[in-house]
């Protein structure tokens, strides 16, 4: 009986969690028309972002389009929401790294399909669709690290800020160029580097469009650690060290954890303590728990 209950408590908390993380920001009622968007966006065409799962439960999201410093074409938007998607479904999955292929980030859009798709209503539909995006990867119960080397641009700069951590390798920089092209940012970025770094440290890389190197990063608190290697293959792995550090648990307590977080950021007090009690629910008792007592283990 208790087993059943128990079992039936962490389905229907894991279903509505899982609900709660594909909500939309956007819908038809707030005039956004995902279909048409869709179709604008897959005529521009090149690049790819690929997405390898390893055994360890770290997930490696590439950016992959050098010949334009990795720049988002409208197949690239379409195919991250994919592999999103992909992620969202990955039961196994605890951590995950994003970089850019050919040693560089991100310099943000294509021009070509921003230019194409310079009428209002365009350039809402595509903010929208990436907002939805981006915040899905924010939400995904996994430990999200950027990988940032050469630069992240625009764009680029606001998917970092959809991640949980930030890696710079040296002479990597971070950059919000939005005021030189007419605009603010509007993928999500600029609500998010608010909360990483505060408003007034935020309103002057908008406003001044600044130049943050790995050591202004760290003193801003935009990035967690400058690695030691500015080749490729060597930051990536570091990056999967510093990242192991948090995932060396099952993936259902890692899962967790992420989970009682993003509640704790998104959620008014009260919900966040009931999502949490929630979620404490399906571990209390659990295969982790027991195992963990049957340790006993010393706290030093």
């Amino acid at each position: 009986m208790a087993v059943s209950l128990y079992r039936n408590l962490l389905q229907t908390t894991k279903e509505r969690i899982l609900q709660q993380r594909r909500v939309s920001l956007y819908n038809g009622a707030h005039g956004y028309e995902e279909e048409l968007i869709k179709k604008k966006l897959q005529q521009f065409s090149g690049g790819s972002i690929n997405l390898s799962k390893e055994d360890s439960g770290i997930g490696i999201l590439t950016l992959n389009n050098p010949k334009l410093m990795n720049a988002f074409t409208g197949t690239m938007m379409l195919e991250l929401e994919e592999r999103v998607t992909e992620l969202e479904n990955w039961k196994d999955g605890k951590g995950l790294i994003i970089y850019g292929a050919g040693n560089t980030f991100c310099s943000g859009s294509d021009l070509n399909a921003v230019k194409a798709m310079s009428k209002s209503q365009d350039g809402m539909n595509m903010c929208m669709f990436m907002q939805n995006t981006l915040t899905r990867l924010m939400r995904l119960p996994l430990i999200s690290v950027a990988l940032v080397q050469g630069k992240a641009f625009g764009g680029g700069a606001e998917l970092i800020t959809a991640c949980d951590f930030r890696l710079m390798t040296p002479g990597s920089e971070i950059r919000f160029v939005h005021k030189h092209m007419g605009l603010v940012p509007g993928w999500g970025g600029a609500a998010r580097l608010v909360r990483i770094i505060g408003g007034s440290a935020a309103l002057r890389l908008l406003s001044g469009a600044t130049r943050v190197d790995p050591e202004r990063a760290l003193h801003l608190g935009l990035s967690e650690e400058t690695l030691s290697s500015s080749d490729e293959t060597e930051a990536l792995e570091e990056a999967r060290a510093w990242l192991s550090q948090y995932t060396e648990s099952p993936s259902d307590v890692i899962r967790a954890v992420k989970k009682v977080v993003t509640a704790g950021r998104e959620l008014p007090l009260e919900a966040a303590l009931r999502t949490e009690k929630d979620i404490f629910g399906t571990l209390w008792g659990g295969p982790a728990n027991l195992q963990a007592l049957v340790r006993r283990p010393k706290h030093k």
